[in-house]
């Protein structure tokens, strides 16, 4: 598990060759389906500019401590090329200062920042959100989350799987995924959970992770 804005400004190793190739602008994370789309680049070096390719998810092999890898330099594309477009014409939307509120009422905090996992490909797998009264912790992602102009849903099944640490986040996210396939009919489960939130409205809007900690007015990383 890696927090988003741990990403950027790592260097994009290619396998075959062994070299650096580019180095992560932004992470482009859709707020909506809360869903991880890819990244934005830029060339390697000071002052070296923007890259016009892109780094679709799905063209990652694994992001490391000290490096995103890629099988090799083809694997970043011309923007519009990806399957689903790292920086389309969708207006940019942020997640960052989103109060996450449980289906049963429970206020947890503040959206913070986003956690990805590291194998092939990577994913989003949970929020890092701060209480008004405490350190952050760490909220596993399910597609019954609904996002609204200020609040973040969440069934309140996930509150037993919330994390105070990211060592034992990863198997926190797959309890709480499969406590909700298991609920869930098109799974065989039976009966979806009381109070399981509504899924999201299907229209999505992406927004892009930089460096800087979330504020007020800034996005979340």
């Amino acid at each position: 598990m890696v927090r988003a804005s741990e990403v950027v400004e790592l260097p994009v190793v290619s396998i075959d060759g062994g070299e650096d190739i580019a180095e992560i602008k932004d992470v482009v994370f859709d707020g909506v389906s809360h869903r991880l789309i890819g990244f934005t680049l830029n060339k390697r070096g000071f002052f070296s500019g923007s890259l016009a390719e892109e780094l679709p998810t799905e063209h990652v092999w694994a992001i490391g401590p000290d490096a995103v890898m890629v099988t090799s330099a083809e694997r970043l594309v011309a923007p519009g090329e990806a399957s689903t477009g790292v920086s389309g014409e969708s207006d940019t939307y942020s997640v960052g200062g989103s109060r996450v509120l449980t289906s049963g009422g429970d206020d947890i905090g503040e959206i913070v920042g986003v956690i990805l996992s590291t194998g092939a490909p990577p994913e989003a797998v949970g929020y890092e959100v701060r209480p008004e009264d405490g350190d952050s912790v760490f909220v596993p992602i399910s597609a019954q989350m609904a996002l609204s102009d200020s609040n973040l849903l969440v069934p309140a099944e996930a509150t037993e799987f919330i994390r105070n640490d990211l060592a034992g986040f990863g198997a926190a996210v797959t309890g709480f995924r499969a406590k909700l396939d298991a609920a869930s009919p098109a799974r065989g489960g039976g009966q979806v959970a009381t109070g399981t939130a509504p899924p999201p409205p299907a229209e999505s809007e992406t927004y892009a992770a930089p460096v800087a900690d979330a504020g007020p007015d800034q996005e979340v990383t």
